[in-house]
């Protein structure tokens, strides 16, 4: 640790954002390098994206013309959709090969009976809006009690935040099973490690599966329209204090029809 002048030891960045409950993508977080216009056309095909999943690019990109009234090609569509780590998904599965290599792991949920927390988690990531920029949400939800079990929020979508998350998480429990999609941050060998290690299997859904990972696409387009498309974000810190405060809410005060009007905490922490 280093010293201060008068000989005092300096807090080290790590420890300072554990004492203040912050991530460390808070305090190196600086604002994305891109245009009013791009910015606002993420904004709405991340709107369209959550009301409507299934759609591709072919029908965003014509969403999109018909908002704004200039013609945006498909072409754009998908390097919007890149930005932000998006794919359509469909009722039925997607047959097409994967154009690149890496670990797959077989799809363990199908006619599967999830009768109790910690039997399945699910991890996926989504694209959260600011003013002036924006920044990705990782979640681990509990599919049995609808419970989140851990969060981060990331500047950029490297492997480092997922595999964050991931530990933060089994500090709380090991799940049995964790079900992920194919991208390339879930599907990264360290991020596949840190689950294997502790003993849990791993479950990938197929690519463009709908169904797969439905309950945590619900979790994303509530969070989203009870929280983010109301607000108008300034900061990281920001985002981060009031995403905090609506998941803990979500948690604990939110009744939940399909759990009999009880809270995922209620259902989570039972036993």
């Amino acid at each position: 640790m280093d010293k201060l002048v008068d000989g005092r030891d300096k807090v080290s960045i790590s420890r300072q954002v554990e004492l203040l409950g912050i991530s460390r993508s808070s305090v190196y977080y600086q604002p994305m390098p891109i245009d009013s216009k791009t910015l606002e056309l993420l904004n709405q095909t991340d709107e369209i994206h959550t009301k409507c999943p299934y759609y591709g690019s072919r029908k965003i990109a014509v969403q999109l013309t018909k908002l704004r009234k200039e013609k945006i090609n498909r072409k754009r569509a998908q390097r919007l959709m890149r930005i932000l780590g998006i794919q359509a998904i469909y009722p039925k599965p997607n047959l097409s090969k994967n154009n690149k290599a890496h670990p797959v792991y077989p799809y363990l949920l199908k006619g599967l009976d999830i009768t109790h927390p910690n039997h399945v988690w699910g991890s996926d990531i989504t694209y959260i809006r600011m003013n002036n920029g924006f920044v990705y949400l990782v979640a681990i939800l509990d599919w049995f009690s609808r419970f989140v079990v851990a969060w981060q929020l990331s500047t950029n979508l490297e492997k480092e935040f997922v595999i964050e998350n991931a530990k933060d998480g089994l500090k709380i429990a090991i799940p049995e099973i964790s079900n992920v999609d194919q991208g390339s941050q879930f599907t990264n060998q360290d991020f596949l490690d840190v689950y294997e290690s502790a003993g849990t299997k791993v479950s990938m859904d197929s690519k463009g599966r709908y169904l797969d990972n439905i309950l945590t696409e619900r979790l994303w387009r509530t969070i989203k329209y009870e929280e983010v498309y109301l607000k108008n974000y300034e900061s990281v810190i920001q985002a981060e204090k009031n995403l905090g405060e609506y998941i803990n809410s979500y948690n604990y005060e939110r009744p939940h029809q399909s759990l009999d009007y009880k809270t995922p905490a209620e259902i989570y922490f039972k036993n």
